[in-house]
């Protein structure tokens, strides 16, 4: 991986809510990088803080330690107006609701326009229009939706219009929270096989948030596993899935549903217990176990699942 450039950097990334005895840590001493081209899976359940992460690095939660580095540069707390401006164009967020995540009151032509209207990167309106009418045409919509209003749509032609909105800014990054998660069975494949053309096509990096590990395995290079705001786990896809180190990652894969009957019915569902470490005397870090394999663990821990891969290589 050393040969690749290195567009997204998280360290060390702590982020709190509330003060004092009410104060809670959403997300505790995470550390990625996303290389340029790549799309990086973050998996996890409900309240594990994938979207926190997610939206710290759009800049819309605020981190209470580490950082968040773009291109060489942080993009967290205060920075210049120029590159304020250049990475609200550089990074944009696909998000999971497509019915709240629009603007009602506006029409198409205006919600994919705001982020041109506000960082002011068109010539004149025609070109402007223009650039509405591609986005649009990008995600297989016709340029005669720009004129209408979002309760006009399906859940999913309003996801594409909210990919368009992301397009129409020419960014390199893209922060896709959930995207398929709101629509129905039949339209996610539409709406992944959509993301997936785009990549090619437009050379973007995306961040592709998640909780369902068949879309994870479908659409991503690596990918991170976090379990209550720390990351657990980091490998590349196919590795994650033909061999899950943490107790953690490995109950989440076994409850993937087989398709195979015979499969599904002698199949074992693992479950996580946390009281199965002990780190009160011997707190976790995170180490790589192979290469480009990470993983939370303790010396004892690391111990253990280093023997289990010396074990496979055996095998």
């Amino acid at each position: 991986m050393g040969h690749k450039e290195i567009l997204v950097e998280v360290k060390n990334l702590k982020i709190a809510f509330g003060k004092g005895k009410h104060k809670f840590m959403a997300i505790n001493d995470v550390s990625f990088t996303i290389f340029k081209g790549e799309v990086f899976g973050l998996v996890g359940e409900s309240g594990s803080g994938k979207t926190t992460i997610g939206r710290a690095i759009m800049r819309i939660n605020d981190v209470t330690e580490g950082q968040i580095i773009y291109r060489g540069r942080n993009i967290h707390g205060k920075i210049a107006k120029s590159w304020d401006r250049e990475i609200t164009q550089k990074i944009q967020m696909i998000f999971q609701d497509p019915m709240a995540s629009l603007n009602e009151r506006a029409k198409v032509d205006y919600i994919i326009s705001e982020g041109l209207l506000n960082t002011k990167n068109y010539n004149n309106d025609a070109d402007r229009q223009q650039k509405v009418r591609t986005a649009l045409l990008n995600v297989g919509l016709l340029p005669e939706f720009s004129s209408r209003f979002p309760h006009e749509f399906s859940g999913g032609q309003r996801q594409r219009i909210g990919i368009a909105r992301a397009l129409v800014m020419e960014p390199e990054f893209i922060i896709a929270d959930e995207p398929i998660s709101a629509l129905d069975v039949s339209i996610r494949a539409q709406v992944l096989n959509l993301l997936a053309n785009l990549q090619q096509q437009k050379n973007l990096t995306y961040l592709f948030i998640a909780h369902d590990l068949s879309v994870v395995r479908f659409i991503t290079d690596r990918t991170a596993v976090i379990y209550k705001g720390r990351i657990v786990e980091l490998a590349e896809t196919e590795r994650l899935f033909s061999n899950p180190i943490h107790p953690y990652t490995r109950a989440l894969l076994s409850a993937v549903p087989e398709p195979n009957p015979y499969k599904e019915r002698n199949k074992i569902v693992e479950i996580y217990d946390p009281a199965q470490h002990c780190y009160d005397r011997n707190p976790p870090s995170f180490k790589e176990v192979e290469e480009g394999h990470f993983v939370l663990a303790n010396e004892q821990e690391m111990a253990k699942y280093q023997a289990s891969l010396q074990m496979e290589v055996y095998k």
